[in-house]
């Protein structure tokens, strides 16, 4: 038995293939034909982006418009002025294009990995892909092709690339095995959304399994088992047709409110990270957007967005979602998140230091763009302007003091917005929490972001593994702050979400439920699940329930009542 990251829940019984990564190597070359080399180049991205578009159309066809729209992103990546003007001022340097093409996406993909941020790590992943691609159209190699796979079918590869995963005929593929990679990866999203058992980041599992093996994929443990005996494979074939079963009931839960089993009404939402994920939110029924991180607009750009650029894209989701409410947060810049033009100085600890609202604040004129844009938005649906790292009732009163200017400025402009747009916070620090009281009073929504709060209530980073054990929702200090901060919502009559991970836990929905959350916000894939999970539990269950996890003295036994409990 192999361990590994659970990445796509399910089991997969099939035969074993090893996958080869495809050789790129080349020689670094002086070039004298500066304008041929980059003709050269734009040929390569010319077909690079036209199989990639080709991948897209298919798999909008077996996959889905959300999943599509990844390898839609990997063109509008490849073809960014950023890269492209690079790679072209250094072939005009005499570097050949392999090299000016290898450096320069180096270049991006680790700007991208220092970030903590899930969104700008798909990112980094994404710009690897893109350059091997074109890397291989450069030099004539041909790329991994996993359509003609044979049926139940396990692959086994190093790193499985969205572009090798746009060639997955979903229906010949027991199972995916790879040796790095985690479960918010956009691969791991497509073969989640493909419902394709996988385990990622099995240590040199390349090495140890072998082309027609018999193998057992186990998504939901994190597991392979190689070579399994009778008796085990007759196990995993049972636990394989339960699991489909499971999953084909989820979907009578389509279409459906979301309300306890007493019919308390909850609002089930979706966290995306720009215009083209809304796709995947509508495909899985949500019913709004939690939370819509803006730095994307900001990050892939090669200077400050303008207001109609920014307009256009909070428009798209708002008009997508027709009238559903659509929470935008406003720049969230600093800490993980370095964006070279606007010149932020370095700082020793940059998660506590000049970031988010701070900056935002600080630079009244730059934020107010977005502000602008924001509101201009706001008549096109439901938008709310949501506030990032929120510590004290002064940063509200800033923010919603520059609102007004904007308002005032729009309607000297004779330009439409909505009135009566709500401006919330973002409940992530322990300052917040402390608060909250205080906070309901000036913000028109709370919504709980879990990710960071349990990182500074626990004094724990969540990438650190010595510590990771500690970086846990069900700690009781955490359930204490979260169950404050909600009440304390509640009680003064505002919304309360959760933007966090944690919203698609079934373990700890029950306990929200009881401290009356009103709106759970998580990727797309999980929304169906929550909706059920939510309709298994009254409000006095659930209150009974968390009654007896704040009596808990430890994380372990808040999670081992909670599973004890689950339905």
């Amino acid at each position: 038995m192999y361990e590994g990251r659970n990445v796509s829940e399910g089991i997969g019984i099939g035969t074993v293939v090893v996958v080869s990564d495809p050789d790129l190597s080349f020689e670094p070359h002086a070039v004298e034909d500066a304008a041929a080399e980059k003709e050269r180049y734009q040929a390569a991205l010319k077909v690079f982006c036209e199989r990639t578009q080709q991948q897209a159309d298919h798999m909008k066809e077996t996959v889905g418009v959300a999943e599509a729209e990844i390898m839609a992103g990997h063109i509008i990546l490849a073809q960014d002025p950023g890269m492209t003007d690079q790679i072209n001022s250094m072939i005009d340097g005499g570097t050949c294009a392999e090299q000016a093409l290898v450096e320069t996406s180096t270049m991006f993909e680790n700007m991208f990995k220092s970030m903590e941020d899930e969104m700008f790590q798909l990112r980094a992943a994404d710009i690897a892909d893109i350059r091997t691609g074109i890397l291989a159209e450069l030099l004539g190699v041909e790329l991994v092709d996993l359509s003609m796979l044979p049926k139940d079918s396990v692959i086994v590869v190093h790193d499985l690339t969205p572009s090798m995963t746009a060639t997955i005929n979903k229906d010949h593929v027991a199972g995916v095995v790879t040796e790095v990679g985690g479960p918010t990866s956009h691969s791991a999203i497509i073969v989640r959304n493909a419902e394709i058992p996988a385990v990622f980041s099995v240590s040199n599992i390349c090495a140890v399994l072998r082309d027609g093996m018999t193998a057992i994929v186990d998504g939901s443990k994190g597991v392979v088992i190689a070579d399994p005996d009778a008796d085990v494979l007759a196990d995993y074939t049972v636990r394989a047709e339960a699991i489909r079963a499971e999953k084909s009931a989820l979907e009578a839960f389509r279409g459906k409110e979301t309300v306890t089993a007493d019919g308390i009404k909850k609002i089930l939402a979706c966290n995306i990270g720009g215009p083209d994920d809304v796709a995947a939110a509508l495909d899985h029924d949500a019913e709004a957007i939690g939370l819509f991180r803006s730095e994307f607009l900001f990050m892939e750009s090669k200077e400050l967005p303008s207001e109609e650029e920014q307009f256009q894209a909070y428009r798209k989701v708002a008009s997508a979602m027709k009238g559903a409410p659509v929470i935008i947060r406003t720049l969230d810049v600093g800490g993980d998140k370095e964006i070279p033009y606007l010149h932020m100085q370095k700082e020793d600890n940059p998660f506590m230091g000049y970031r988010a609202v701070r900056y935002c604040i600080d630079n009244p004129d730059q934020y107010k763009v977005q502000l602008r844009a924001l509101l201009r938005a706001s008549a096109f649906g439901d938008v709310k302007i949501m506030i990032p790292l929120v510590t004290c009732v002064e940063e509200v009163r800033a923010v919603k003091a520059l609102v007004a200017e904007c308002k005032a400025e729009l309607d000297d402009e004779g330009i439409k917005y909505n009135d009566e747009i709500e401006v919330g916070i973002m409940v992530e620090t322990p300052a917040a929490s402390l608060i909250a009281d205080k906070l309901a009073q000036e913000a028109d929504f709370f919504s709980i972001g879990t990710n960071d709060l349990i990182g500074y209530t626990m004094c724990a980073d969540r990438g650190n593994d010595r510590i990771g054990n500690l970086y846990s929702v069900y700690y009781p200090a955490v359930l204490r702050s979260i169950k404050n901060i909600i009440e304390n919502g509640v009680k003064a009559g505002i919304m309360v979400g959760m933007c966090g991970e944690a919203a698609a836990d079934p373990l700890l929905e029950p306990l929200l439920i009881a401290w009356g959350l009103e709106e759970f916000s998580m990727s797309a894939p999980s929304v169906l699940r929550a909706r059920k999970t939510i309709s298994q539990w009254s409000k006095a269950e659930a209150e009974e329930l968390a009654e007896k996890a704040l009596v808990c003295a430890t994380a372990d036994e808040v999670k081992a009542l909670l599973s004890e409990a689950a339905r």
